[in-house]
Formats: C-alpha cells, sequence, structure tokens
C-alpha cells in the first residue's frame, strides 16, 4: 500500500476524528482542519490511540475567515487527497438563523473549492454531504443530484452538492460525493440520540422524543463509515456519488426502546414526548449497492454490536461526560 499525505476539513467532528483514526491505522499522514482547537481527547477517536499520532498535525483554520491560511497549507502540504466533513449541522437549529448555513455551507465553500481546483496534485476531493438533499424517501433510492430538500441546512448542502457537479463538469475538479446514513459510535456528540439516551438513562434525566420518535432511519457505525470513505477516497469513480448504509431501517422509538433493554432502564420513565420537529423526513432509505459492488464495501458492525460499544465508551467516561454540554451550541 502506498502511504498518502490526506489533508481532512473538519477534523474536529465525530465523522472527521474517526476518519482520522482510520487513516492513521493504516499509516498514512494527515492533516487535521478544524475552526475550533483540539475538544477534549473523549471526543477526538483518533487520540485514543497509543502509536500512531506522530502521523498526524493538527492547524486550526475557519473556513469563514481563514481561506488564505488553509490555502497556504493546502498548497505548502500538497495532499494527494482532501476529505470534506466541514458543514454546519443541525436540522432544526437552521430555521433559526439561516444564513449562517449558507454562508458557511455554500459560500466558503464555493469559496474554498475555486482555489482547489487550481491545484494538480489533488488526486481526489471527497465532499461529505447528507441524504437530507433527497427529502423523505419513498423506498430504496439510488444515487442521484434529483434533490427535495425541506430544510435551511438541507437545501444549503444541496447547492453545494449542485455547485460542485457544475465545477466537476466545467473543470474536471476530481469530486467524488459521499452520504451516508445516521453514523453513531464511541465519540459521538453528546447531542446525538444514542449517546443522549445513553447519558440520559445513567444521569436520571429525561430524555425529549420529538414527535413520539416515529421516523425511520438507518443507524451506521462510524468504523464502517470510515471504511467505505476511505475505500471511496482511493479507488472511486470521479465525479460519482456513493451512498453508505445498512439495509436494516430502525424508528427512533424503537432504537430508543433497544437502548433501554440493552441498560436495564424503563422506557416510560426515561421519554418525554415532544411536539416533532419542524420539516422533519420521515425517512431516508439509502441503496448502497454502488459502494458494495464497485468498492467490495459491506458493513461489518450491527446495530446491537455497535450500540454496546457506545454505551461501553459513555460508562467507561461517565465522570467526564457528565460535566459536558449536552446540547447543541451554536457558532456562527
Amino acid at each position: 500500500m502506498h502511504l498518502e499525505r490526506i489533508i481532512v476539513i473538519g477534523s474536529n467532528s465525530f465523522s472527521g476524528a474517526t476518519f482520522i483514526r482510520h487513516l492513521l491505522e493504516k499509516g498514512h499522514e494527515v492533516i487535521g482542519i478544524s475552526r475550533s482547537p483540539e475538544y477534549n481527547d473523549v471526543f477526538l477517536p483518533y487520540r485514543w490511540l497509543e502509536k500512531e499520532q506522530h502521523k498526524f498535525h493538527f492547524e486550526q483554520a475557519d473556513l469563514n475567515y481563514d481561506l488564505g491560511k488553509i490555502i497556504k497549507i493546502t498548497a505548502n502540504k500538497e495532499p494527494s487527497f482532501v476529505v470534506n466533513f466541514s458543514a454546519l449541522g443541525m436540522v432544526a437549529e437552521s430555521w433559526k438563523k439561516p444564513e449562517d448555513w449558507y454562508q458557511t455551507n455554500v459560500v466558503a465553500q464555493v469559496k474554498l473549492h475555486d482555489q482547489l481546483r487550481k491545484f494538480d496534485f489533488i488526486k481526489r476531493y471527497i465532499h461529505v454531504t447528507t441524504p437530507e438533499v433527497y427529502g423523505t424517501t419513498e423506498g430504496w433510492i439510488s444515487e442521484s443530484f434529483e434533490f427535495k430538500p425541506s430544510t435551511p441546512y438541507a437545501v444549503s448542502r444541496a447547492a453545494c452538492d449542485l455547485h460542485l457537479k457544475s465545477f466537476f463538469d466545467a473543470y474536471e475538479f476530481p469530486v467524488v460525493f459521499t452520504r451516508a446514513a445516521n453514523v453513531y459510535g464511541p465519540g459521538q456528540q453528546l447531542y446525538r440520540i444514542i449517546p443522549q439516551t445513553i447519558l440520559c438513562a445513567r444521569l436520571g434525566k429525561k430524555l425529549s422524543l420529538h414527535g413520539g420518535g416515529l421516523s425511520e432511519r438507518s443507524f451506521i457505525h462510524m468504523n464502517d463509515v470510515s471504511d467505505a470513505t476511505y475505500r471511496i477516497a482511493m479507488s472511486a469513480e470521479l465525479g460519482q456519488t456513493y451512498h453508505i448504509s445498512t439495509k436494516r431501517m430502525v424508528s427512533i422509538v424503537d432504537l430508543v426502546r433497544k437502548i433501554c433493554e440493552m441498560i436495564d432502564v424503563n422506557y416510560t420513565d426515561l421519554v418525554k414526548e415532544t411536539e416533532e420537529r419542524l420539516g422533519k423526513d420521515q425517512s431516508y432509505m439509502l441503496n448502497s449497492e454502488r459502494l458494495r459492488v464497485e468498492l467490495e464495501w459491506k458493513d461489518r458492525i450491527d446495530l446491537e454490536e455497535g450500540i454496546a460499544t457506545t454505551i461501553e465508551w459513555v460508562d467507561k467516561n461517565l465522570d467526564i461526560l457528565k460535566n459536558l454540554p449536552d446540547k447543541y451550541i451554536h457558532q456562527s
């Protein structure tokens, strides 16, 4: 295996930090870029490694304000691959100040791509996007640019995807798109449903379940997503989109009930049902056959095993996690 130099933008995100761990375990050199200083190690899976950390270097730079620094780092390091996890997430919050989502997820990204397209040393640019661009799906859907976004967050991601498609068509910019199902695993932010459920149960807090938890999702362990993202970065056809998903759907309420059973907590004692969030999509059913056939990928961690590893992580770090914010904190 040829060892590469790889830049990961959004390195402090759960997905970014877990993917960096995967890269380091394979021996690659990684430069991580994120707008915030590195978080507590409990949220950075690459910090859990013992031997490989000398191959990782972190740079703090905000895509909105430090584009020049990011481009300078890229020019100096000449990475073969750039993998971009950076985006403002959080569907419900995007209604409150939508301009921040458009600024970060569209305007700042367009400026970045317009500079990166001039670098001929980049073999592939992996744009990590979202199934939210499709809106609620009816049946298992294949990869496409037929979008029906229903929230400012989803609109911002769809706009950026279309912009990148135009750059591929016009400039042959070596972009590849990934759209993953709902990721989870050790190290995930505490406001996400799986760690939040576990933490609320352990601390005796109430869990708010929007709309009774009737929407359905495919939950996929981030280690499986990292493996898929790596295969895509190394071998995928340029200009293509790849879905990363399991073939198993579960409602949010059934997911919470499963966690309650696994940690021996009464569901009715834990959950408080609340109103559904504005623009909430009912389901995303992603057909992942392209990834499975072309790149010989398959998901290996089933939901029960993955939840168990996340419970173990919460319990191991409970003294730290109980003192950290468990709600999303917006940064412009």
